[in-house]
C-alpha cells in the first residue's frame, strides 16, 4: 500500500510539471540560482540582513583581525571562552582566557561565556551564516551551549543566494548549522525569548579578503 501511494504521489508530479523527475538532473529549476551582485554589494546585504536579526557586525583588514577579536571579546562583558581546536594562533589574543576545545566537556564548556569559530560561508540574502565544523569551526556543542558566538567570516566565502552556497559544496559536508541571527524564538504566546536553542548574542567580524 504505501509503495503503491507513493507511486501515485509521484505520477501526479511528473504528470503537473510534465516532466520526467525520477532523475535528479531533470528537476525543473525556475527559481534564481545565481546572483547578481558584485562583491561590495553582498558585503553590504550580508551586513544588513545580520543588523536585522539583532547580530553585531564589524568589518576589517585582514591584518587587523587579531585586534578586533580581542576588541570585541572585551566588549563583550565576557572574560573566559573556547575556542575551536585550530583557530589561528594569532586569533587568541591577550585580555581574555582560552580554553581550546580538545574533547572539553559540556561542563566546561558551559562556564565559557563565549566561543570563537571561523565559518565556511555566508548567505548575504538570506543573511545566513554556515558552519561545517571543520577544524576551526569546532564541534556543534561549542557553538550552542556559550552564551555568546563571535564568527569570523571572509568577504570571499559571502555568495549571493543559497543556490549558489550548495554549488559550492558540490560534496555535502557530514554536518551543517545554519544561523541567521542570535538564538530566539517566538513559539510561546508570541514573546520573543532569545537562547533557547543556541547563544542569545551573535558577533560577526567580515574580514576584507577581497580586496
Amino acid at each position: 500500500m504505501t509503495t503503491n501511494s507513493r507511486q501515485s504521489i509521484l505520477d501526479s508530479v511528473r504528470s503537473a510539471t510534465k516532466a520526467d523527475t525520477s532523475r535528479y538532473e531533470d528537476v525543473p529549476r525556475g527559481y534564481i540560482r545565481t546572483g547578481t551582485l558584485e562583491s561590495q554589494d553582498r558585503i553590504h546585504l550580508m551586513r544588513e540582513r545580520l543588523l536585522e536579526y539583532d547580530a553585531e557586525v564589524v568589518e576589517c583588514a585582514p591584518p587587523d583581525l587579531p585586534h578586533i577579536i580581542v576588541r570585541q571579546l572585551q566588549h563583550s562583558g565576557r572574560h573566559h571562552f573556547v575556542a575551536a581546536q585550530r583557530v589561528p594562533a594569532d586569533w587568541l589574543g591577550d585580555g581574555v582566557t582560552w580554553r581550546i576545545d580538545d574533547n572539553l566537556s559540556h561542563e566546561e564548556i558551559e562556564q565559557c561565556g563565549g566561543v570563537v569559530t571561523a565559518a565556511s560561508a555566508g548567505v548575504a540574502d538570506s543573511g545566513t551564516i554556515v558552519l561545517h565544523h571543520g577544524p576551526t569551526e569546532g564541534r556543534r556543542i561549542i557553538s550552542l551551549l556559550p552564551d555568546f558566538h563571535l564568527c569570523v567570516l571572509l568577504a570571499s566565502q559571502i555568495v549571493e543566494t543559497l543556490p549558489e552556497y550548495f554549488a559550492c559544496f558540490p560534496e555535502p559536508p557530514r554536518l551543517a548549522t545554519y544561523i541567521s541571527g542570535p538564538s530566539a524564538t517566538a513559539d510561546i504566546e508570541m514573546t520573543r525569548i532569545k537562547g533557547v536553542h543556541g547563544p542569545r548574542f551573535l558577533s560577526v567580524i567580515i574580514v576584507r579578503d577581497d580586496a
